[in-house]
C-alpha cells in the first residue's frame, strides 16, 4: 500500500498484514527515490556519524532501486534483532512505542511526489528507510531507542509525560548530533534525510548544547522550520546510560506540574 496521505491514525495491532509491494511503484516513484538518494548520500561522508555510515553500507541501500523492506528487515534482524514493520501511515502513540519496544521499526511504504521533494506532507519511505534504519545496526543506539519506548509506554496515558519524552525523541532520534574525533556529525534521521538541515545543523548558525536530559525536556521544537538548537552526545552509550535519568526527570517534572 502506498501514496497514503490520510490523517487517520492506525491503532490496529494487526498491522502485520500490511506489506510493501514493490510492483506498485511507478516511474515517478523510482525517480523520486533516485533523486533523493543521490542528493543525500553524496553528503554522508562529511556530515553523518560513523555508526550511521557503517549501518548504511551494511544495509546495502542503493540509488538504483527502491529499498526492499523485507531485505533490510532480514539484515537488521541478523545484526541487532530489529525488524521492519510496514505501516500504512501514522500509527497511534501506543502502537508506535509498542512496536519499538518489541524491536520493530514502523516504516511507511509510500513515496513523496517529485513536486514535494524537500517538503513531504509527512514522513515517507525515504525518510524512514534512509534516515532511521541504518542506525538500528548500532547496538547502543538501538538499546536507547527500545528503552525510551519502554519508558513512554509506562506513561502512555499521561499527555504531559509524553510531551516531555517526545522532546527527548525529537532531539536525539530525529535531530541528534554526536561529537566524534573528526568533528561534529549528525545521526538524527530528520537531519540526514533533509538536504538543507544537513549543513545548517552543523553550521555556526544554530546553538549547540551538550546533551542534558532536563534541558532537552524543557526545550520546545519546530516541525515547520530548522531547529534553533541541537544537542550533542559524545557517544551512543551516553544516550543509553541516560535512560534512568530520563525516567527520573519525567517523574520529577510531573510532580512539579501538580
Amino acid at each position: 500500500m502506498k501514496n497514503i496521505r490520510s490523517k487517520r491514525i492506525f491503532t490496529d495491532p494487526g498491522l502485520g498484514l500490511f506489506q510493501q509491494d514493490i510492483r506498485t511503484y511507478n516511474t515517478e516513484d523510482y525517480k523520486v527515490w533516485e533523486t533523493l538518494f543521490i542528493k543525500q548520500s553524496k553528503k554522508l561522508p562529511e556530515v553523518a556519524a560513523n555508526a550511521y555510515r557503517q549501518g548504511f553500507q551494511a544495509l546495502r541501500l542503493s540509488e538504483e532501486k527502491i529499498v526492499n523492506l523485507k531485505e533490510v528487515s532480514y539484515r537488521l534482524g541478523m545484526n541487532t534483532g530489529w525488524r521492519v514493520q510496514v505501516v500504512p501511515g501514522r500509527v497511534s502513540e501506543h502502537l508506535f512505542f509498542s512496536l519499538l519496544q518489541g524491536k520493530k521499526f514502523p516504516v511507511t511504504s509510500w513515496l513523496r511526489r517529485l513536486d514535494e521533494l524537500d517538503y513531504p506532507i509527512e514522513p515517507d519511505l525515504f525518510h524512514d528507510a534512509f534516515g532511521h534504519l541504518p542506525l538500528l545496526m548500532n547496538e547502543s543506539f538501538s538499546q536507547f531507542l527500545q528503552g525510551l519506548a519502554a519508558i513512554s509506554l509506562r506513561y502512555i496515558d499521561n499527555p504531559l509525560a509524553l510531551a516531555l519524552l517526545e522532546r527527548v525523541y525529537w532531539y536525539t532520534v530525529d535531530f541528534g548530533l554526536i561529537k566524534e574525533k573528526d568533528g561534529l556529525r549528525a545521526y538524527g534521521a530528520g537531519i540526514l534525510s533533509s538536504s538543507g538541515e544537513m549543513y545548517y545543523s552543523l553550521s555556526d548558525e544554530p546553538k549547540h548544547c551538550a546533551y542534558e536530559v532536563e534541558e532537552v525536556m524543557n526545550t520546545p521544537f519546530w516541525k515547520n522550520k530548522f531547529q534553533d538548537k541541537y544537542f550533542i552526545v559524545n557517544s551512543f552509550e551516553e544516550l543509553t546510560n541516560s535512560l534512568p535519568l530520563i525516567e527520573e526527570k519525567v517523574a520529577e517534572l510531573l510532580q512539579k506540574a501538580e
